[in-house]
């Protein structure tokens, strides 16, 4: 993670706290791809109730899209709705918003409210909202809310704080006798700071698969004892008529006065505001004594002022990641870097570089690069664009009116043949499938593939959701799971006795080296044939050449002193033997430093952990219903 990212991460940009789903403050270009497009889920429809209280479509929507843009912000443009689906995204905001709702419902109960009063202060107070230390106006207030997806009103910004606040003072009565000892404080300290300095010899069975020649009685012997490891899973064949949205799209149109309309409805979504480019150069103080670090940062700064190069600089000096492109943190508007760095940055002019800004992180040295003034992309700008949105939405909404008016001609599988012929359709067939893979011809289906697991051999199922609109399938084939003949799947079953066989030869050599690694470790891991891999000193968590983060090995290296040998360890890609060349205690003093804010990150944690099983309780009370239909729908997964 870059230093960029790590303050962008301490923003209310986008930020989940309390197991509450915050409004974000800043305006969010939502791609299609993103935004849950079922049809048939109005945003007024009830996605599921708390004790009668609805959780709206809309609401649920405006969730998804807003984490949906954060990850695609972290991972890029690879992570699509696929993945989102994937990692079960929809299904934990959900349970996000009863959570919320839950809250408030236990907040009325102990009589918790929020005053007028101490909202308007609250508002008046959020970053976001601030320019110079001044509320930044109505006006400007209302523009952002405006570039939400969906829109949102003042009315509707201020009941969103509203119950975020109630939830917090919910929070704060229900928590506040939580305590840490400072025994407990001191032992966090000591795990997070000591560090080790390591060598490693790293034995991966890849090393030794080239030299290992499984015998067919081997073969023979894995797949017997272990026939269940290979049964073939149940596979199924439909035939299915589909009606596919975007082929309906080119027959639409979008007329001047649609395309005007819409550009007007959403032109704050084609505003830019304000925004700088600039480069820094970072010196941490995180365990450091922070005066010898200033005095450091002094110098550097002496040498950009006397004219150094800042990129040269940046990449001598600088500790953040940024410093492989010089200090360059790219364009980035008010508000999201941390409160002393922006305000110094926003000051600048470009050319001109800062003094010493001392922030959470360090030291910063800050270069202003550019400056970009607020922009209003033009209609002739997104006209095509636009043309496409609607085309798009007439198309969905004309294959949504033509799947329901087909649905009530489609009563058995002969009747997929007849339609197809009077609507120009065709029918076609998916070829054998298990659960798990794409159908040929729909790709990506949950709603079809859990559907073709359910329906029986000659009956035809409802209209189904598929990622380009609607299909009608019909079970043609069911093939049921099943053990395999050796000669089916022999390729996976020679692959796995390698793998196995490769792992053992990789375990005998760490064993035979972790015997003779005490005497000289450079030396036994050259005669086991592997090359020692050392690290700089390093904390608990952090990840170890060839091998990643692993606990097991993470244990034995810190329960350990200088000079001292682990055994053969087995991870789950390698088996590694380590060695402690240098030892670092955290020390009293660094524990003085650093201990209240400790305590104050620790007691939240224990706060946080009783409160979500205080919350959990208070749950089981209440009547929770769930629109199953709703929430698969406005998921595109029916």
């Amino acid at each position: 993670m870059t230093m960029l990212d790590s303050m962008r991460r301490h923003k209310a940009w986008l930020k989940w706290s309390l197991g509450i789903v915050v409004v974000t403050f800043v305006a969010l270009y939502i791609p299609s791809c993103f935004v849950p497009s079922g049809v048939g889920a109005a945003p007024t429809d009830a996605i599921a109730t708390v004790e009668g209280r609805k959780i709206l479509v809309a609401t649920f929507s405006r969730a998804y899209n807003q984490q949906a843009q954060a990850l695609r912000a972290s991972y890029g443009e690879q992570f699509n709705e696929q993945m989102l689906q994937q990692l079960g995204i929809g299904p934990r905001i959900l349970d996000q918003l009863i959570n919320d709702e839950a809250m408030l419902i236990e907040a009325g109960r102990l009589g918790i409210k929020v005053t007028d009063e101490e909202l308007r202060q609250r508002i008046l107070t959020i970053p976001a909202f601030q320019q110079n230390g001044q509320f930044i106006g109505g006006e400007r207030f209302e523009q952002f809310l405006r570039m939400q997806r969906p829109p949102m009103t003042p009315e509707d910004f201020d009941r969103e704080v509203r119950r975020q606040m109630t939830a917090e003072k919910l929070q704060a009565l229900v928590t506040d006798w939580v305590h840490v000892a400072d025994a407990d404080v001191e032992q966090e300290f000591r795990r997070r700071n000591e560090k080790v300095k390591l060598d490693l010899a790293v034995f991966t069975s890849t090393q030794f698969r080239a030299s290992i020649q499984p015998t067919e009685a081997e073969i023979k012997a894995r797949f017997d004892a272990n026939t269940e490891d290979y049964r073939l899973p149940e596979k199924r064949r439909v035939k299915f008529l589909s009606l596919d949205a975007a082929a309906l799209k080119s027959r639409m149109s979008a007329s001047a006065q649609e395309i005007d309309a819409l550009y007007n409805r959403n032109k704050s979504t084609y505003s830019t505001p304000e925004q700088i480019r600039a480069s820094h150069i970072l010196l941490k103080t995180e365990g450091k004594d922070e005066a010898a670090v200033r005095k450091q940062a002094e110098a550097v700064l002496a040498k950009v002022k006397a004219g150094g190069d800042f990129a040269a600089l940046a990449k001598q000096y600088s500790e953040d990641t940024s410093k492989d492109n010089g200090g360059d943190l790219d364009y980035f508007g008010r508000g999201i870097m941390v409160k002393e760095f922006d305000e110094v940055a926003w000051g600048l002019e470009p050319g001109q570089t800062s003094g010493l800004v001392k922030t959470e992180f360090g030291f910063h040295i800050i270069k202003l690069t550019d400056k970009k003034p607020a922009a209003t992309r033009t209609l002739n700008d997104v006209r095509l664009q636009l043309e496409d949105q609607i085309k798009t939405e007439k198309g969905q909404t004309e294959a949504a009116k033509k799947a329901d008016e087909l649905a009530g001609q489609i009563k058995t599988p002969a009747d997929l043949d007849k339609v197809a012929r009077e609507q120009g359709l065709a029918v076609a067939d998916s070829g054998l499938f298990s659960r798990e893979e794409p159908l040929a011809g729909l790709g990506f289906a949950p709603a079809v593939s859990s559907k073709a697991f359910e329906l029986e051999v000659g009956k035809v199922s409802d209209k189904l959701q598929t990622g380009q609109g609607f299909a009608w399938i019909s079970v043609v084939e069911i093939k049921p799971a099943a053990i395999p003949t050796l000669d089916e799947v022999k390729t996976r079953v020679r692959d796995d006795v390698i793998r196995l066989r490769a792992v053992d030869v990789a375990k005998a050599r760490a064993e035979t080296m972790a015997k003779s690694a005490r005497g000289n470790f450079a030396a036994a891991a050259k005669a086991a044939g592997v090359e020692v891999k050392s690290t700089e000193l390093i904390t608990r968590g952090s990840a170890l050449p060839e091998i990643g983060i692993n606990q097991v090995v993470e244990d034995a290296v810190f329960a350990l002193e200088t000079g001292d040998t682990t055994g053969a360890i087995a991870t789950d890609n390698a088996v590694v033997v380590a060695r402690v060349t240098e030892r670092q205690d955290a020390t009293p003093g660094d524990f003085a430093t650093a201990k209240s804010a400790l305590l104050a990150e620790l007691r939240q944690q224990r706060q946080s952990q009783f409160f979500a099983a205080y919350m959990a309780k208070a749950r089981e009370k209440l009547k929770i219903t769930y629109s199953e239909d709703a929430f698969k729908t406005v998921l595109g997964i029916k």
